[in-house]
Protein backbone atom coordinates (compact mmCIF):
# COMPACT_ATOMS: atom_id res chain seq x y z
CA UNK A 1 0.00 0.00 0.00
CA UNK A 2 2.62 2.51 1.02
CA UNK A 3 5.18 0.70 -1.44
CA UNK A 4 6.18 3.64 -2.88
CA UNK A 5 5.98 6.23 -1.12
CA UNK A 6 8.36 7.71 -0.89
CA UNK A 7 9.30 7.53 -4.46
CA UNK A 8 7.95 10.95 -4.17
CA UNK A 9 10.72 12.16 -2.06
CA UNK A 10 13.05 10.65 -4.49
CA UNK A 11 10.74 12.37 -7.81
CA UNK A 12 9.50 15.75 -6.46
CA UNK A 13 12.30 17.99 -7.92
CA UNK A 14 13.61 16.24 -11.36
CA UNK A 15 12.48 19.28 -12.93
CA UNK A 16 14.90 21.15 -10.93
CA UNK A 17 18.05 21.76 -12.79
CA UNK A 18 19.59 23.08 -10.18
CA UNK A 19 20.19 21.20 -6.54
CA UNK A 20 18.02 23.60 -4.63
CA UNK A 21 17.41 22.72 -0.81
CA UNK A 22 13.85 22.24 -0.51
CA UNK A 23 12.32 22.59 3.13
CA UNK A 24 10.91 19.89 5.01
CA UNK A 25 7.72 22.14 5.56
CA UNK A 26 7.49 22.62 1.38
CA UNK A 27 8.23 18.65 1.30
CA UNK A 28 5.30 18.14 3.80
CA UNK A 29 3.08 20.50 1.78
CA UNK A 30 3.88 18.31 -1.20
CA UNK A 31 3.29 15.20 -0.32
CA UNK A 32 -0.08 16.18 1.46
CA UNK A 33 -1.12 17.89 -2.02
CA UNK A 34 -0.95 21.52 -0.92
CA UNK A 35 0.61 23.92 -3.30
CA UNK A 36 4.01 25.16 -2.66
CA UNK A 37 4.61 28.76 -1.99
CA UNK A 38 6.18 31.54 -4.03
CA UNK A 39 10.02 30.96 -4.28
CA UNK A 40 10.10 27.58 -3.24
CA UNK A 41 11.88 24.79 -5.03
CA UNK A 42 8.67 22.64 -5.30
CA UNK A 43 6.30 25.39 -6.89
CA UNK A 44 7.17 24.56 -10.38
CA UNK A 45 5.10 21.43 -9.18
CA UNK A 46 1.86 23.01 -8.65
CA UNK A 47 0.80 23.17 -12.16
CA UNK A 48 1.70 19.46 -13.44
CA UNK A 49 -0.73 17.55 -14.39
CA UNK A 50 -0.21 14.61 -12.18
CA UNK A 51 0.70 16.91 -8.86
CA UNK A 52 -2.45 18.11 -9.92
CA UNK A 53 -4.53 15.43 -9.68
CA UNK A 54 -2.97 14.40 -6.36
CA UNK A 55 -3.73 17.46 -5.42
CA UNK A 56 -7.47 17.45 -6.27
CA UNK A 57 -7.78 13.99 -4.82
CA UNK A 58 -6.24 15.35 -1.33
CA UNK A 59 -8.56 18.56 -1.13
CA UNK A 60 -11.69 16.35 -1.60
CA UNK A 61 -11.03 13.27 0.79
CA UNK A 62 -10.20 16.11 3.58
CA UNK A 63 -13.49 18.02 2.97
CA UNK A 64 -15.17 14.95 3.85
CA UNK A 65 -12.66 14.09 6.70
CA UNK A 66 -13.47 17.57 8.12
CA UNK A 67 -16.62 17.36 7.48
CA UNK A 68 -17.60 14.11 9.03
CA UNK A 69 -15.16 13.46 11.67
CA UNK A 70 -12.85 16.45 12.83
CA UNK A 71 -15.44 19.51 11.94
CA UNK A 72 -17.71 17.38 14.57
CA UNK A 73 -14.67 16.14 16.91
CA UNK A 74 -13.47 19.98 17.40
CA UNK A 75 -17.45 21.30 18.77
CA UNK A 76 -18.00 18.32 20.88
CA UNK A 77 -14.30 19.16 22.11
CA UNK A 78 -15.54 22.56 23.32
CA UNK A 79 -18.57 21.15 25.22
CA UNK A 80 -17.06 18.32 26.95
CA UNK A 81 -13.41 18.88 27.62
CA UNK A 82 -12.33 21.95 29.59
CA UNK A 83 -8.22 22.88 30.30
CA UNK A 84 -5.47 21.12 28.58
CA UNK A 85 -2.26 19.33 29.97
CA UNK A 86 1.12 20.32 27.97
CA UNK A 87 1.75 17.29 27.18
CA UNK A 88 -0.40 14.75 25.38
CA UNK A 89 0.17 10.85 25.57
CA UNK A 90 -0.99 8.84 22.97
CA UNK A 91 0.04 4.78 23.45
CA UNK A 92 -0.60 2.76 20.58
CA UNK A 93 -0.70 5.57 18.02
CA UNK A 94 1.25 4.88 15.05
CA UNK A 95 1.46 7.92 13.20
CA UNK A 96 -2.11 9.33 14.25
CA UNK A 97 -0.94 12.63 15.16
CA UNK A 98 -4.43 13.48 13.31
CA UNK A 99 -6.76 12.51 15.96
CA UNK A 100 -4.28 13.84 18.81
CA UNK A 101 -4.27 16.93 17.30
CA UNK A 102 -8.30 16.93 16.97
CA UNK A 103 -9.12 16.28 20.40
CA UNK A 104 -5.78 18.06 22.42
CA UNK A 105 -5.07 20.97 20.16
CA UNK A 106 -2.96 23.29 22.40
CA UNK A 107 -0.61 20.71 23.84
CA UNK A 108 3.06 21.65 23.33
CA UNK A 109 4.25 18.56 23.58
CA UNK A 110 2.74 15.26 21.70
CA UNK A 111 4.49 12.07 22.35
CA UNK A 112 2.92 8.83 20.00
CA UNK A 113 4.45 5.21 19.95
CA UNK A 114 3.99 2.25 18.27
CA UNK A 115 5.53 -0.76 16.59
CA UNK A 116 6.03 0.57 13.17
CA UNK A 117 9.69 1.53 11.94
CA UNK A 118 10.19 5.38 11.83
CA UNK A 119 11.90 5.43 8.78
CA UNK A 120 13.50 8.02 6.35
CA UNK A 121 12.78 12.25 6.48
CA UNK A 122 13.03 13.01 2.96
CA UNK A 123 15.87 14.34 1.28
CA UNK A 124 14.07 16.19 -2.25
CA UNK A 125 17.27 17.67 -3.47
CA UNK A 126 18.13 14.56 -5.31
CA UNK A 127 15.24 13.51 -7.50
CA UNK A 128 13.99 12.44 -10.76
CA UNK A 129 10.42 13.39 -11.87
CA UNK A 130 9.95 9.39 -13.55
CA UNK A 131 8.00 7.81 -10.81
CA UNK A 132 6.14 10.64 -10.13
CA UNK A 133 2.32 9.06 -10.91
CA UNK A 134 2.74 6.24 -9.03
CA UNK A 135 4.27 7.99 -6.20
CA UNK A 136 1.37 10.31 -5.80
CA UNK A 137 -0.82 7.54 -6.22
CA UNK A 138 0.91 5.44 -3.51
CA UNK A 139 0.39 7.97 -1.05
CA UNK A 140 -3.45 8.66 -1.65
CA UNK A 141 -4.30 4.33 -1.32
CA UNK A 142 -1.46 4.45 1.85
CA UNK A 143 -3.90 6.99 3.66
CA UNK A 144 -7.03 5.21 2.49
CA UNK A 145 -8.21 3.33 5.70
CA UNK A 146 -7.63 6.53 7.97
CA UNK A 147 -9.37 8.74 5.67
CA UNK A 148 -12.75 6.49 5.11
CA UNK A 149 -12.84 4.48 8.34
CA UNK A 150 -10.57 6.63 10.84
CA UNK A 151 -8.12 4.42 12.26
CA UNK A 152 -4.92 2.31 10.48
CA UNK A 153 -4.94 -1.14 9.80
CA UNK A 154 -2.02 -2.02 12.06
CA UNK A 155 -1.71 -5.52 9.61
CA UNK A 156 -1.20 -3.64 6.30
CA UNK A 157 0.97 -0.59 7.89
CA UNK A 158 3.15 -3.30 9.45
CA UNK A 159 3.95 -4.97 6.12
CA UNK A 160 4.19 -1.47 3.77
CA UNK A 161 6.07 0.49 6.24
CA UNK A 162 8.92 -2.34 5.82
CA UNK A 163 9.17 -1.82 2.34
CA UNK A 164 13.13 -0.91 1.55
CA UNK A 165 11.43 1.67 -1.21
CA UNK A 166 9.43 3.28 1.35
CA UNK A 167 10.04 2.83 4.81
CA UNK A 168 8.48 4.28 8.11
CA UNK A 169 5.73 6.79 9.60
CA UNK A 170 7.47 10.13 8.64
CA UNK A 171 5.72 10.54 5.41
CA UNK A 172 2.28 9.73 7.20
CA UNK A 173 3.10 12.27 10.01
CA UNK A 174 4.44 15.02 7.64
CA UNK A 175 0.79 14.85 5.46
CA UNK A 176 -0.62 15.20 9.04
CA UNK A 177 1.34 18.28 10.39
CA UNK A 178 0.66 19.88 6.41
CA UNK A 179 -3.01 18.95 6.34
CA UNK A 180 -3.51 20.11 10.22
CA UNK A 181 -2.27 23.63 9.15
CA UNK A 182 1.10 23.06 10.79
CA UNK A 183 4.28 25.03 10.33
CA UNK A 184 7.04 22.83 10.25
CA UNK A 185 10.16 24.30 12.08
CA UNK A 186 12.64 21.48 12.03
CA UNK A 187 12.65 17.18 11.78
CA UNK A 188 15.49 15.24 13.25
CA UNK A 189 15.78 11.99 14.11
CA UNK A 190 16.37 11.17 18.10
CA UNK A 191 17.53 8.25 19.85
CA UNK A 192 16.52 7.49 23.97
CA UNK A 193 18.82 5.87 25.77
CA UNK A 194 17.91 3.50 28.82
CA UNK A 195 17.16 6.73 31.20
CA UNK A 196 15.02 8.32 29.24
CA UNK A 197 17.05 10.81 27.79
CA UNK A 198 16.88 12.12 24.00
CA UNK A 199 19.82 12.37 21.81
CA UNK A 200 20.67 13.29 18.30
CA UNK A 201 20.48 10.47 16.17
CA UNK A 202 21.83 9.35 12.38
CA UNK A 203 18.41 7.76 11.37
CA UNK A 204 15.35 6.31 12.77
CA UNK A 205 17.40 2.55 12.87
CA UNK A 206 19.81 0.84 14.78
CA UNK A 207 19.79 3.33 17.71
CA UNK A 208 22.39 0.70 19.54
CA UNK A 209 22.12 -1.61 22.46
CA UNK A 210 19.00 -0.15 24.35
CA UNK A 211 18.31 2.45 22.58
CA UNK A 212 15.04 4.01 21.07
CA UNK A 213 14.59 5.16 17.52
CA UNK A 214 12.50 8.43 16.84
CA UNK A 215 11.79 11.28 15.44
CA UNK A 216 10.68 14.96 16.69
CA UNK A 217 9.01 17.59 15.13
CA UNK A 218 9.10 21.48 15.76
CA UNK A 219 6.14 23.13 14.64
CA UNK A 220 4.22 26.44 14.76
CA UNK A 221 -0.22 27.05 13.84
CA UNK A 222 -0.03 28.58 10.28
CA UNK A 223 -1.58 31.37 12.31
CA UNK A 224 1.01 31.86 14.31
CA UNK A 225 1.71 31.36 18.32
CA UNK A 226 4.76 29.31 20.38
CA UNK A 227 6.67 26.43 19.13
CA UNK A 228 5.45 22.95 19.93
CA UNK A 229 7.25 19.65 19.09
CA UNK A 230 5.64 16.45 18.28
CA UNK A 231 7.61 12.92 19.10
CA UNK A 232 7.16 9.42 17.47
CA UNK A 233 9.10 6.46 18.70
CA UNK A 234 9.25 2.72 17.81
CA UNK A 235 9.14 0.53 20.54
CA UNK A 236 7.37 -2.43 21.96
CA UNK A 237 5.20 -1.10 25.25
CA UNK A 238 4.19 -4.52 26.58
CA UNK A 239 5.60 -5.50 30.03
CA UNK A 240 8.31 -7.53 28.45
CA UNK A 241 9.37 -4.41 26.01
CA UNK A 242 9.64 -2.51 28.66
CA UNK A 243 11.94 -4.45 30.56
CA UNK A 244 14.19 -4.74 27.64
CA UNK A 245 14.14 -1.71 26.42
CA UNK A 246 13.14 0.90 29.44
CA UNK A 247 14.05 4.09 28.04
CA UNK A 248 10.38 5.08 26.24
CA UNK A 249 8.36 4.61 29.73
CA UNK A 250 11.35 6.54 31.32
CA UNK A 251 10.89 9.45 29.25
CA UNK A 252 7.54 9.65 29.41
CA UNK A 253 7.59 9.75 33.45
CA UNK A 254 10.74 12.39 32.84
CA UNK A 255 7.66 14.26 31.12
CA UNK A 256 5.21 14.47 34.40
CA UNK A 257 1.12 14.16 33.96
CA UNK A 258 -0.63 14.53 31.09
CA UNK A 259 -3.38 13.80 29.00
CA UNK A 260 -3.91 10.69 27.37
CA UNK A 261 -5.62 9.28 24.14
CA UNK A 262 -6.26 5.67 23.32
CA UNK A 263 -8.35 4.47 20.07
CA UNK A 264 -8.63 1.81 18.18
CA UNK A 265 -6.13 0.42 20.63
CA UNK A 266 -6.26 -3.59 20.31
CA UNK A 267 -7.81 -4.26 23.73
CA UNK A 268 -3.74 -4.55 24.47
CA UNK A 269 -4.64 -2.79 27.93
CA UNK A 270 -7.07 -5.44 28.95
CA UNK A 271 -4.70 -8.16 28.90
CA UNK A 272 -1.81 -8.87 31.86
CA UNK A 273 0.86 -8.54 29.70
CA UNK A 274 0.62 -4.85 29.35
CA UNK A 275 0.25 -4.12 33.19
CA UNK A 276 3.05 -1.44 33.30
CA UNK A 277 2.15 1.25 30.59
CA UNK A 278 -1.76 0.44 31.78
CA UNK A 279 -0.75 1.91 35.42
CA UNK A 280 1.37 4.50 34.05
CA UNK A 281 -1.66 5.87 31.73
CA UNK A 282 -3.43 5.39 34.83
CA UNK A 283 -0.66 7.42 37.72
CA UNK A 284 0.03 10.19 34.99
CA UNK A 285 -2.85 11.28 33.23
CA UNK A 286 -5.14 14.06 34.07
CA UNK A 287 -7.73 13.14 31.55
CA UNK A 288 -8.34 9.81 29.48
CA UNK A 289 -10.63 10.38 26.38
CA UNK A 290 -10.33 6.87 25.16
CA UNK A 291 -12.48 4.44 23.05
CA UNK A 292 -13.48 0.86 25.04
CA UNK A 293 -10.96 -0.51 23.27
CA UNK A 294 -8.40 1.58 26.39
CA UNK A 295 -7.99 1.03 29.76
CA UNK A 296 -11.04 -1.13 30.93
CA UNK A 297 -13.97 0.44 32.75
CA UNK A 298 -13.39 -1.55 36.09
CA UNK A 299 -9.91 -0.20 36.47
CA UNK A 300 -11.57 4.02 36.39
CA UNK A 301 -12.86 3.70 39.87
CA UNK A 302 -15.17 6.44 41.14
CA UNK A 303 -12.70 7.35 44.19
CA UNK A 304 -9.86 8.88 41.76
CA UNK A 305 -12.12 9.44 38.34
CA UNK A 306 -15.00 11.18 37.38
CA UNK A 307 -16.29 9.68 34.33
CA UNK A 308 -18.80 11.11 31.34
CA UNK A 309 -19.59 8.60 28.51
CA UNK A 310 -21.09 9.42 25.14
CA UNK A 311 -22.31 7.74 22.38
CA UNK A 312 -23.78 4.21 22.70
CA UNK A 313 -21.58 0.68 23.23
CA UNK A 314 -22.76 -1.89 21.16
CA UNK A 315 -19.60 -4.19 22.48
CA UNK A 316 -16.41 -4.53 20.45
CA UNK A 317 -16.38 -6.23 16.84
CA UNK A 318 -16.31 -9.39 16.30
CA UNK A 319 -12.67 -9.91 16.11
CA UNK A 320 -12.75 -9.10 19.64
CA UNK A 321 -15.77 -9.85 20.70
CA UNK A 322 -14.00 -11.52 23.86
CA UNK A 323 -13.53 -8.07 25.29
CA UNK A 324 -17.25 -6.86 25.93
CA UNK A 325 -17.32 -5.30 29.22
CA UNK A 326 -20.80 -6.01 31.34
CA UNK A 327 -19.85 -2.75 33.46
CA UNK A 328 -19.18 -0.83 31.33
CA UNK A 329 -22.83 -1.21 29.05
CA UNK A 330 -24.37 -1.17 32.60
CA UNK A 331 -22.92 2.30 32.68
CA UNK A 332 -24.29 3.50 28.99
CA UNK A 333 -27.70 1.87 29.98
CA UNK A 334 -27.89 4.18 33.18
CA UNK A 335 -26.37 7.02 31.51
CA UNK A 336 -28.66 7.81 28.94
CA UNK A 337 -25.34 9.33 27.29
CA UNK A 338 -25.68 12.25 24.48
CA UNK A 339 -25.36 10.74 21.00
CA UNK A 340 -22.29 11.47 18.86
CA UNK A 341 -22.23 12.63 15.25
CA UNK A 342 -18.47 11.40 14.27
CA UNK A 343 -17.13 7.89 14.51
CA UNK A 344 -14.12 6.71 16.58
CA UNK A 345 -11.80 4.13 16.90
CA UNK A 346 -13.48 0.59 15.19
CA UNK A 347 -17.14 1.68 15.64
CA UNK A 348 -16.56 4.25 13.09
CA UNK A 349 -20.26 4.65 12.48
CA UNK A 350 -21.22 7.66 14.64
CA UNK A 351 -24.71 5.28 15.56
CA UNK A 352 -22.05 2.70 17.05
CA UNK A 353 -19.56 4.65 18.06
CA UNK A 354 -18.80 4.90 22.06
CA UNK A 355 -16.29 7.67 23.64
CA UNK A 356 -15.03 7.68 27.56
CA UNK A 357 -13.87 10.81 29.18
CA UNK A 358 -12.64 9.96 32.39
CA UNK A 359 -10.97 13.12 34.47
CA UNK A 360 -8.85 12.37 37.40
CA UNK A 361 -10.67 13.71 40.82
Amino acid sequence: MIKRIFLIACALAGALQAAEPVSVNDAARFLAGMPAPQGSALEVFNAEAHWAEHAKFFDLAWAKMEARRLNRIRVWREGAIHGYSPVVYYMFSGPDYLYADAFFPNAATYILCGTEPVGVIPDVSKTTAETLPPALHNIETALYSVLNFGYFITKDMRKDLQNPEANGTVPILLVFLARSHKRILDAAYVTLDSNGGVHPSMGGVNPGRGGVPGVKFDFKNESGGPARTLYYFNTDISDGGIHSTPGFMKFCQNRGRGDSLLKSASYLLHVSGFATVRNFLLNRSQCILQDDSGIPINYLTPDKWTLRVFGEYVGPIPLFHQYFQPQLYQLFSKSAPPPLDFGFGYRWDPTHTSLILAIRR
